[in-house]
């Protein structure tokens, strides 16, 4: 997932998304431990897709602490 199209998803939806990954994450981590599966690569991005998601909440909600200060 690229951070643009996370820029371009509302709020609401990025959270939806964030429980979805961080769901799908512990299923592959519960495969991964019985030794089911295969690519053990999508853990990876999985977790990255996390902390884009994360970050890009964090910077926008940086953004407004920011103009609220500045008034």
């Amino acid at each position: 997932m690229k951070p643009s199209e996370i820029r371009k998803m509302r709020l609401e939806e990025r959270l939806r998304k964030l429980d979805e990954l961080r769901l799908e994450l512990i299923k592959l981590r519960l495969q991964a431990k019985m030794g089911l599966l295969k690519d053990t690569a999508r853990i990876r991005n999985i977790r990255r897709d996390i902390a884009r998601i994360l970050t890009i909440n964090r910077e926008e909600r940086g953004v407004e602490t920011t103009e609220e200060g500045s008034e």
